[in-house]
Parts: C-alpha cells; structure tokens; sequence
C-alpha cells in the first residue's frame, strides 16, 4: 500500500484542475502544466482537494508515483520551483546576454548557454545562478545539465556546485619523511 499516494492533495486558491479524459490539466498564476494519467489510475475532485484511486493491485506502483507528479504540478503553477548553482574557483563567474547565460569557467573560451523554453534565470553577484521554472524535472534537470559543464572537482572545489551541496574534499600529495 503506497504512503503518498494516499495522501491528498490539497488545491490552493487560484488553481484549477481540469480532466479531460487521461489527460490532467492544472493551471495557476504562474502558467499551466499536463499529466497523462495511466489507464487503471482514477482521480476523485471534490471541493478542494484531489485524491488519486488505483482500480487494481498491479498499479500500485504507480500510484504514489502519479500523485507525487500532481502534486508537484499544482506546487509549480502555484508557487513555482527554484534551484540554486554557485560557481566556486578564481576568475569563475557568470553574466545573462540575451536568453543566454554566458559563463567564463576556465576554459579557454566562455561557455554560453542556451535557455530552454519554460525556464528563467536569474544571475546573482557574479557567481550565483537562480534557475526557476513551473516544471519541476525541468528545472532540475537543466540544473543538472549547467553543472555538468564544470563539475566541483575533489581538490580544490572549483568548479559549478548545488547551493546545498557539500563537496567532500581529498587531501593532496603529502611530503614523504626521509
């Protein structure tokens, strides 16, 4: 029996959530996302709230899964999400040209950027990036693709790193005795 899904989800004011056959349409101040439901998995609206029924035992599975994607699309309409990089080494640092972020890493060039559709930055200092979106895998995702550019390296720590992550740092070569 699945915890989450259980759990329902509560419509904060603003939000609509329409169904139109299996697809879910939730739309809020900040824009509007979909969901395609699976064939044996239900949704119950009533008043404010949306529970997800699964008909059979084989759907289960899904059934936290559907009604954590739901939840997260009616959070992203209505409060949106936000992922924080900062970018740690001497002369790193990051400015927004256009919809473009164009980044100088290291690198014997500077690395540009391109924005996708659905996403805003938001460049902080020098050596901050705010990337938000409504979509939650989206907004991690092109996290995820940022960092990847120049990931935190174990010696120094420099490089392009979560806003919470911790690097865990090696100790480097040390002098033998003789």
């Amino acid at each position: 029996m699945s915890r989450i899904g259980k759990l329902a989800i509560n419509i904060p004011s603003g939000v609509k959530v329409f169904v139109e056959g299996r697809t879910v349409k939730v739309t809020g101040p900040k824009g509007e996302l979909s969901l395609r439901l699976r064939s044996d998995i239900e949704l119950d609206l009533s008043g404010d709230t949306i529970k997800v029924v699964s008909k059979n035992k084989q759907t289960t599975a899904y059934w936290g899964t559907t009604r954590a994607l739901l939840a997260n699309a009616v959070r992203g309409v209505s409060e949106g999400f936000e992922r924080g990089l900062e970018l740690v080494g001497v002369g790193y640092r990051v400015q927004k040209s256009g919809n473009n972020l164009s980044m100088t890493l290291g690198f014997s060039h500077p690395v540009e950027f391109a924005v996708p559709d659905g996403i805003d930055f938001e460049v902080v200092e020098n050596n901050i990036i705010k990337v938000r979106g409504i979509d939650r895998q989206l907004v991690g995702q092109t996290a995820a693709k940022i960092r990847k550019i120049r990931k935190p390296e174990p010696y120094l720590g420099k490089g392009i790193k979560y806003d919470n992550e911790v690097i865990r740092r090696k100790a480097g070569k040390s002098v033998a005795s003789a």
